[in-house]
């Protein structure tokens, strides 16, 4: 077991990180003083194999836990889904002291963080992250949301989780593909943070590809860390919190654009991550052996590393992206590179610059 504390103060938490967490899920909860009702918020593809783990661990603790589910991938982050969760909420009849847990990737993470910090004014919440996405990223900082067909995360609030639980086995269950895109979220934490943690993903890949749990421990509770040590500075995102966002700029943009169902959230990071590193060459001086091996990175991990857009496509992209919530001043303001290890926020970057770097891609 590995813990990586949060450091909120009184709204401090643990994550703790370890294979088998999920079965531990009950007693944890009893331990944080929770009242009896609670809910369990997950979704079509994880219902079936992890629910009823959860729900029995819940039982066993003598909690009362409703169960529910959403449909599986993105288009569940939805006002529509987010206003029957709260019915079904009501239905239940939770109180104050009651508690959901968010049990899935960051989908349902974002989903139930959200209900959870608008029901009944605040319930406590409970992460139980279940890609590895979810497991390095999302679960953690408390940003809790859902997506409008004008962009994504564009509604939504900062509730922060009482504890985070990452059973490293329930990795065995993803699918390749998204197993892969988690992968863009652990790369980005080399990027902006760590060059050390970017070599030994560079040295481990195969490892990490095959899902060696040593290896991934030690990996998700790196990442882990440096996500603490960034909310603990800025929780809110008026400063530092910002670097988190390397390369979701472009990203974001391009999953609403293919209607949040051509890419996966880390596929459409990573072409975002490959064109900030290109954009970091031309401003902040990011040196092009180094734009090489984020490139080469990405790509050994199977993820994509550019993108095709026609003319028009490129214009919606740029729509989207003025859409962004760090737009400023009508500007989008960009994370970039100096080198690996260490990124600058609030970047002005011109479009045509942008649509010059997408062009080439």
């Amino acid at each position: 077991m590995q813990t990586v504390t949060v450091p909120l103060g009184e709204r401090g938490y643990d994550i703790l990180i370890a294979r088998g967490a999920l079965a531990r899920l009950g007693a944890d909860c009893a331990r944080l003083g929770l009242a009896q009702r609670c809910a369990v918020v997950t979704d079509s593809h994880v219902a079936p194999l992890l629910a009823a783990e959860a729900m029995a661990s819940l039982g066993a603790a003598g909690f009362e836990p409703a169960l529910i589910v959403v449909p599986a991938g993105e288009g569940a982050k939805s006002l529509r889904h987010f206003h029957q969760g709260h019915d079904q909420l009501a239905a239940h009849r939770l109180e104050r002291k009651s508690f959901i847990v968010a049990l899935g990737g960051g989908v349902v993470g974002d989903l139930a963080g959200f209900l959870a910090a608008t029901h009944l004014r605040g319930l406590a919440l409970i992460q139980v992250p279940t890609t590895l996405l979810a497991q390095v990223d999302s679960s953690v900082g408390g940003k809790v949301g859902v997506n409008l067909k004008a962009g994504k995360n564009l509604v939504g609030a900062f509730h922060q989780p009482r504890l985070v639980l990452c059973d490293l086995a329930v990795l065995r269950t993803l699918p390749e593909r998204e197993f892969r895109s988690g992968l863009a979220e652990v790369i980005k934490y080399g990027i902006i943070y760590d060059a050390a943690l970017f070599a030994r993903l560079e040295r481990d890949l195969t490892a990490i590809l095959a899902r060696d749990e040593d290896v991934l421990a030690a990996i998700v509770a790196r990442c882990c860390a440096i996500k603490a040590e960034v909310v603990g500075q800025d929780e809110t995102e008026t400063g530092l919190r910002a670097i988190l966002n390397f390369g979701h700029t472009i990203g974001h943009g391009l999953e609403a654009i293919s209607g949040y169902g051509k890419y996966l959230h880390g596929e459409a990071i990573a072409i975002g991550q490959v064109a900030a590193a290109r954009l970091s060459q031309e401003l902040t001086g990011f040196v092009p052996a180094e734009v090489a091996r984020v490139a080469e990175l990405f790509a050994r991990a199977g993820l994509p590393v550019k993108v095709r857009l026609t003319t028009a496509q490129r214009g919606r992209l740029l729509a989207a992206m003025r859409q962004d919530k760090k737009v400023s001043g009508g500007e989008i303001k960009f994370v970039l590179a100096r080198r690996l290890g260490e990124v600058v926020w609030g970047q002005k970057v011109p479009p045509a610059l942008v649509e010059a770097v997408l062009t080439t891609a």
